[in-house]
């Protein structure tokens, strides 16, 4: 069983992941829009590669789960995504003489990226799902994904302040730095931390059906608690996502920010997720007997302030000049963090629930179902900003009525929350209806 220290070190791979992450979906996204003047479409399309690839999710826990060994999954996509990463960012300098060529290998690199995250991401939960004692998982979950926005917020600032002056070497040459330093964090943390399994105690026939990739998957969607987590899933998730890929660019258009500026502005957001996060985790709700509450009143709370904040960005917009853009973006990222913070804790208590030997499958299922929702969001986000920019000269306006139209999306999140009703059922697995269909205590 992983103490402490091991939860912390597996939470070092996750700030690893979250620094890679963080270039590739926010800097040059904003690059792409703002200094390329290239549709925010484009970006938006590549960000849902890596999402889409993601579907790959569910596969790399199977092998997890048959394999009995998470570590090399780990080190494997870490590899992939430090590859991507640096690719997507070379990709990004060629489309300023070679639009064309450049989005062919933006779209590769993506590929990398989605699986890369997916391969690593997805085997460490699954060993934090086996390895972390029942009582610690909440706990264990507000550590590593705390030690992930770290990456973000440490990265998008340190990052930033080496961006500028910015120029297309300064991009490749603090990707590539960040790449680099990713990989080696996580051979660190991870070097001789996961024991052998006792793989041969498995029973044989459980085996067989284990090796059956497709078999397994469909017995883990016939579990009700396992399917209706996955549309929980994607329905708030969907949500959470469409505001990703257009506030640099919304900061670079309308409040005249540069590359580095922008970047460091993401920094500003991540910094306030850690505090949403902090915050819920303080508060001891999550482990006490009555977190099946404190996970509705956090997932509420938490849609009804995002909901509040991309409204006011959305009035903010219309008054640059005197609006606290950055205090607005800041409470953005409390909101968000206070959000998903009780969807980990739930998550990680759920993944060792139902038949089978299976954490990695159900840990992969819900993944994959988080970023098909995270795919859509973030592309129909970028579309409905250039499809408003086409009728609306304004960029803030344009801007002001996807935040708008993000913010209902909250708001209807948080009317499905307050429909979530505990009842427990027993100390180790509380029960939860949601609307007509019963779940387990999730998200």
């Amino acid at each position: 069983m992983l103490g402490w220290i091991g939860i912390v070190r597996l939470g070092l791979v996750q700030t690893a992941l979250g620094a890679i992450i963080v270039l590739t979906t926010s800097t040059l996204n904003r690059v792409m829009v703002v200094e390329l003047a290239l549709p925010a479409m484009l970006p938006g399309f590549l960000v849902a590669i890596h999402h889409a690839v993601q579907l790959s999710r569910p596969g790399f826990g199977h092998g997890a789960d048959i394999g009995g060994r998470s570590t090399p999954w780990i080190i494997a996509g870490m590899v992939t995504l430090a590859t991507g990463g640096v690719g997507a960012a070379w990709s990004t300098t060629l489309m300023a003489t070679d639009v064309t060529l450049g989005t062919v290998f933006a779209a590769l690199s993506f590929i990398l990226i989605g699986l890369g995250a997916s391969a690593s991401g997805t085997s460490l939960l699954v060993l934090l799902a086996k390895d972390v004692p029942i009582e610690r998982k909440p706990a264990a979950a507000t550590i590593v994904w705390f030690m992930m926005i770290a990456g973000f917020a440490v990265t998008a600032g340190v990052a930033g302040h080496y961006l500028d002056p910015f120029s297309p070497e300064r991009l490749v040459i603090v990707s590539a730095t960040v790449a680099v330093i990713a990989v080696l964090v996580t051979l660190a943390a991870v070097f001789r931390l996961e024991k052998p399994r006792e793989i041969e105690s498995i029973n044989v026939a459980e085996s067989k059906t284990k090796a059956r990739f497709l078999q397994a998957l469909r017995q883990v969607w016939q579990e009700p608690t396992a399917r209706s987590f996955t549309v929980f899933v994607f329905l708030s998730m969907f949500a959470y996502s469409a505001q990703d890929l257009i506030l640099e660019p919304f900061a670079g258009t309308v409040f005249g920010m540069t590359p580095g500026e922008s970047t460091q502005l993401s920094g500003i957001q991540h910094g306030g997720v850690m505090l949403g996060m902090l915050a819920v985790a303080l508060s001891g709700t999550v482990l006490k007997r009555s977190r099946g509450k404190a996970i509705q009143f956090w997932t509420v709370g938490g849609c009804i302030a995002s909901a509040i904040a991309l409204t006011s960005l959305a009035v903010g917009g219309s008054q640059p000049e005197t609006w606290p853009l950055s205090l607005n973006v800041f409470a953005l990222g409390v909101a968000n963090g206070a959000f998903a913070v009780a969807a980990i804790a739930s998550m990680m208590i759920l993944a060792g629930h139902g038949e089978g030997r299976k954490e990695g499958l159900r840990m992969g299922l819900w993944g994959a179902s988080q970023a098909i929702a995270f795919a859509l969001g973030g592309f129909l986000g970028t579309v409905a900003v250039d499809v408003s920019r086409q009728f609306i000269t304004e960029p803030a306006l344009a801007y002001g009525l996807v935040f708008t139209a993000e913010g209902v999306l909250f708001l209807a999140a948080a009317k499905l929350g307050m429909s979530i009703t505990t009842t427990p059922n027993s100390a180790r697995e509380p029960s939860v209806s949601f609307g007509k269909v019963a779940m387990t205590e999730v998200m």
